[in-house]
Protein backbone atom coordinates (compact mmCIF):
# COMPACT_ATOMS: atom_id res chain seq x y z
CA UNK A 1 0.00 0.00 0.00
CA UNK A 2 1.05 3.26 -0.89
CA UNK A 3 -0.54 6.60 1.14
CA UNK A 4 0.39 10.17 0.40
CA UNK A 5 -0.82 12.92 2.69
CA UNK A 6 -0.09 16.65 1.47
CA UNK A 7 -0.31 20.18 2.60
CA UNK A 8 0.69 23.90 1.17
CA UNK A 9 2.42 25.88 3.44
CA UNK A 10 2.90 29.89 3.20
CA UNK A 11 6.45 29.26 4.95
CA UNK A 12 10.06 28.43 3.30
CA UNK A 13 11.05 24.57 3.60
CA UNK A 14 14.26 25.27 5.33
CA UNK A 15 11.77 26.82 8.62
CA UNK A 16 9.05 24.05 8.29
CA UNK A 17 12.14 21.18 8.34
CA UNK A 18 14.08 22.98 11.06
CA UNK A 19 10.32 22.84 13.12
CA UNK A 20 9.88 18.85 12.14
CA UNK A 21 13.25 17.41 11.59
CA UNK A 22 13.37 17.68 16.08
CA UNK A 23 10.87 14.57 16.79
CA UNK A 24 11.97 14.41 20.43
CA UNK A 25 10.19 17.82 20.75
CA UNK A 26 6.62 16.65 18.50
CA UNK A 27 5.17 15.85 22.08
CA UNK A 28 5.81 19.22 22.93
CA UNK A 29 4.47 20.92 19.68
CA UNK A 30 2.02 18.91 18.31
CA UNK A 31 -1.23 18.55 20.54
CA UNK A 32 -2.39 15.08 19.57
CA UNK A 33 1.15 13.08 20.18
CA UNK A 34 1.33 12.26 24.21
CA UNK A 35 5.20 11.25 23.32
CA UNK A 36 8.18 11.22 21.51
CA UNK A 37 11.17 9.79 23.23
CA UNK A 38 14.42 8.04 21.92
CA UNK A 39 15.10 5.20 23.25
CA UNK A 40 18.45 5.01 21.55
CA UNK A 41 20.76 7.41 19.22
CA UNK A 42 22.87 5.28 16.94
CA UNK A 43 26.17 5.78 15.27
CA UNK A 44 24.83 6.71 12.25
CA UNK A 45 22.76 9.79 13.69
CA UNK A 46 19.47 8.03 13.68
CA UNK A 47 17.23 7.50 16.59
CA UNK A 48 15.14 5.22 17.45
CA UNK A 49 11.77 7.03 18.82
CA UNK A 50 8.88 5.21 20.66
CA UNK A 51 5.75 7.64 19.53
CA UNK A 52 2.18 7.85 21.35
CA UNK A 53 -0.76 9.79 19.43
CA UNK A 54 -4.02 10.62 19.90
CA UNK A 55 -6.68 9.60 17.35
CA UNK A 56 -9.28 11.46 17.93
CA UNK A 57 -12.87 9.65 18.31
CA UNK A 58 -15.06 12.13 19.37
CA UNK A 59 -13.36 15.45 19.06
CA UNK A 60 -15.94 17.67 20.73
CA UNK A 61 -15.14 15.88 23.70
CA UNK A 62 -11.60 14.93 23.36
CA UNK A 63 -12.12 11.27 23.36
CA UNK A 64 -9.16 9.98 22.00
CA UNK A 65 -7.61 6.34 20.74
CA UNK A 66 -3.80 6.40 22.12
CA UNK A 67 -1.93 4.58 19.32
CA UNK A 68 2.31 4.04 19.30
CA UNK A 69 5.06 2.76 17.63
CA UNK A 70 8.70 2.45 17.28
CA UNK A 71 10.28 4.46 14.66
CA UNK A 72 14.01 4.35 13.87
CA UNK A 73 14.27 8.19 12.46
CA UNK A 74 16.87 10.42 10.46
CA UNK A 75 16.65 13.21 8.31
CA UNK A 76 18.47 14.87 5.13
CA UNK A 77 18.77 18.11 5.83
CA UNK A 78 20.00 18.73 1.59
CA UNK A 79 16.74 17.53 0.53
CA UNK A 80 14.46 18.43 3.34
CA UNK A 81 13.26 15.12 3.97
CA UNK A 82 12.48 12.97 7.20
CA UNK A 83 12.64 9.20 7.06
CA UNK A 84 11.03 6.72 9.45
CA UNK A 85 11.80 3.46 9.26
CA UNK A 86 8.93 1.53 11.61
CA UNK A 87 10.35 -1.33 13.91
CA UNK A 88 8.03 -2.13 16.38
CA UNK A 89 4.18 -1.71 16.90
CA UNK A 90 1.32 -2.96 14.67
CA UNK A 91 2.63 -0.64 11.64
CA UNK A 92 6.14 -2.92 12.05
CA UNK A 93 7.51 -2.46 8.24
CA UNK A 94 5.87 1.04 7.36
CA UNK A 95 8.17 2.99 5.79
CA UNK A 96 7.37 6.75 5.67
CA UNK A 97 9.02 9.66 4.12
CA UNK A 98 8.26 13.07 4.77
CA UNK A 99 9.29 15.59 1.43
CA UNK A 100 9.31 19.60 1.96
CA UNK A 101 9.64 21.40 -1.29
CA UNK A 102 9.67 24.26 -2.49
CA UNK A 103 6.36 26.02 -4.31
CA UNK A 104 5.68 29.50 -5.77
CA UNK A 105 6.47 31.42 -2.30
CA UNK A 106 6.05 28.83 0.28
CA UNK A 107 6.27 24.85 0.57
CA UNK A 108 4.59 21.72 -0.10
CA UNK A 109 5.03 18.98 3.16
CA UNK A 110 3.86 15.45 1.39
CA UNK A 111 3.84 12.28 3.78
CA UNK A 112 4.49 9.23 1.17
CA UNK A 113 3.70 6.01 3.78
CA UNK A 114 4.60 2.24 2.34
CA UNK A 115 3.54 -0.49 3.89
CA UNK A 116 2.90 -4.42 3.13
CA UNK A 117 1.64 -5.97 6.27
CA UNK A 118 1.03 -10.04 6.20
CA UNK A 119 -2.49 -9.17 5.36
CA UNK A 120 -3.35 -6.78 2.32
CA UNK A 121 -6.12 -5.64 3.78
CA UNK A 122 -5.16 -4.65 7.21
CA UNK A 123 -3.19 -1.59 5.17
CA UNK A 124 -6.05 -0.06 4.44
CA UNK A 125 -7.85 0.05 7.54
CA UNK A 126 -4.59 1.06 9.04
CA UNK A 127 -4.34 3.79 6.09
CA UNK A 128 -8.04 5.40 6.68
CA UNK A 129 -8.57 4.52 10.21
CA UNK A 130 -4.93 6.00 12.00
CA UNK A 131 -2.66 7.30 9.58
CA UNK A 132 -4.60 9.95 7.94
CA UNK A 133 -5.90 10.90 10.96
CA UNK A 134 -2.83 11.56 12.65
CA UNK A 135 -0.79 12.27 9.58
CA UNK A 136 -3.42 15.48 8.93
CA UNK A 137 -3.72 16.69 11.77
CA UNK A 138 0.42 16.85 12.01
CA UNK A 139 0.60 18.54 8.89
CA UNK A 140 -1.98 20.56 9.84
CA UNK A 141 -0.10 22.01 13.30
CA UNK A 142 2.84 22.18 11.54
CA UNK A 143 1.37 24.34 8.80
CA UNK A 144 -0.09 26.29 11.67
CA UNK A 145 2.99 26.78 13.69
CA UNK A 146 5.70 27.26 10.30
CA UNK A 147 3.26 30.16 9.12
CA UNK A 148 3.22 31.90 12.06
CA UNK A 149 7.01 32.11 12.39
CA UNK A 150 7.17 32.97 8.97
CA UNK A 151 4.62 36.10 9.71
CA UNK A 152 6.82 37.17 12.90
CA UNK A 153 9.78 37.15 10.52
CA UNK A 154 8.23 39.43 7.79
CA UNK A 155 8.38 42.66 9.23
CA UNK A 156 5.20 44.93 9.44
CA UNK A 157 4.37 47.14 6.04
CA UNK A 158 3.29 50.66 6.67
CA UNK A 159 0.07 51.41 5.65
CA UNK A 160 -0.34 54.92 3.99
CA UNK A 161 -1.63 57.57 6.15
CA UNK A 162 -2.90 59.80 3.32
CA UNK A 163 -6.18 56.85 2.63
Amino acid sequence: MHSTIAIDVAAPPELIFRLARDVERWELLLPHYARSRARERRADGSLVVDFVARRPLIGVLGIGLPVTWRSRTWNEPATHRLRFAHVAGATKGMDVTWRIDAVGGGSRVAIDHEFQPRVALFSAFVDRVFTRPIAGRTLATFKALAEALADESDPPRPTNPST
